[in-house]
């Protein structure tokens, strides 16, 4: 009998295809942004239900494509990349045709759900998508440093897409402010990812910042956007001052283990360290602007 590891289940095959935990990690932002968007114009839970449950739909169905595409895109550097060398699309367990198939009419059907919201939703919903595939998988990942600035433009896209959802406007400074400190939020982010996986994306002739510039560049950088992110902060304002507090306090955290793990850490052990802090500046940031929301629509509307 062989081992069910060396046998990965349908599902398994799947969520490594299309990113689920990309996907789980992108529609807290999205859900951000729709429940801001509910609590700036004073609308009810019940009353946009069914826009709730289309862009829960349709975001996750564009963020699924966005992963696919890219997985079958960049089979080849895959394979030399230690952590992503076993996904089906490098393996051949999975047709990169099905894949193909798969991307398109999820894509599709994404932005089709996105549209009975609103169209600047759809619009939105295409543009991320769009973006992350050419301007970042297709033309930047592989041939300069900047493309993680380039790649934060689509990963800032679900806060703007739920928004849109309920209200085509935009241009609200509550909604710009979100959409900004989520664009920043990505480059120390994903620096850090990119100092943990140093060698593998030096293996496979990727210029991240840490293999294109080198460590020192790298925290230097890092310190740049988190003091933007600290600044960006304030950008809260417009909503309520206990979440600028908030914001503001997250960020000066993540700079001031930014400075001590550079200067007292090996290198990995601090990339590690803010990575993992970079997720729960996200998760707690977002978390509480959809509470913050909820809780406010709830009390002044039922």
């Amino acid at each position: 009998m062989k081992n069910s590891s060396n046998n990965p289940s349908k599902y398994d095959m799947l969520s490594q295809t299309i990113k689920t935990g990309i996907i789980t990690s992108n529609l807290i932002p999205m859900f951000a942004g729709l429940t801001l968007s509910m609590y700036t114009h004073q609308i009810g839970i019940f009353d946009k239900w069914l826009e709730i449950l289309l862009a829960l739909i349709g975001s996750s169905l564009v963020i699924a494509s966005a992963g696919a595409f890219n997985n079958l895109y960049e089979r080849d550097i895959d394979a030399i990349m230690e952590r992503t060398k076993g996904r089906p699309t490098v393996t051949g367990e999975i047709n990169p045709y099905v894949v193909m198939i798969m991307a398109t009419l999820m894509a599709f059907i994404g932005i089709i759900a996105l549209w009975f919201t609103t169209p600047t939703a759809a619009y939105l919903g295409f543009l991320g998508l769009f973006f992350y595939v050419f301007p970042y998988t297709i033309w930047s990942k592989r041939f300069t440093y900047l493309n993680t600035e380039i790649g934060s433009i689509s990963g800032a896209m679900p806060p703007l897409i739920g928004w849109a959802a309920i209200d085509s406007n935009i241009l609200h400074p509550a909604i710009i402010g979100l959409f900004i400190i989520t664009v920043i939020w990505q480059m120390p982010h994903f620096y850090a990812i990119a100092l943990r996986k140093q060698k593998d994306y030096t293996a496979a002739k990727i210029p991240m910042l840490p293999v294109a510039k080198g460590v020192k560049r790298t925290y230097i950088q890092t310190n740049f956007y988190l003091i933007i992110l600290l600044a960006a902060s304030f950008l809260f304002n417009t909503i309520s001052i206990g979440l600028t507090l908030m914001a503001f306090t997250l960020s000066l955290g993540w700079l001031i283990l930014n400075i001590y793990g550079y200067k007292k850490m090996e290198t990995h052990k601090w990339a590690t360290l803010l990575f993992i802090y970079s997720l729960i500046h996200m998760v707690v940031l977002f978390s509480t602007v959809i509470i913050y929301s909820l809780v406010s629509v709830i009390f002044e509307l039922y």
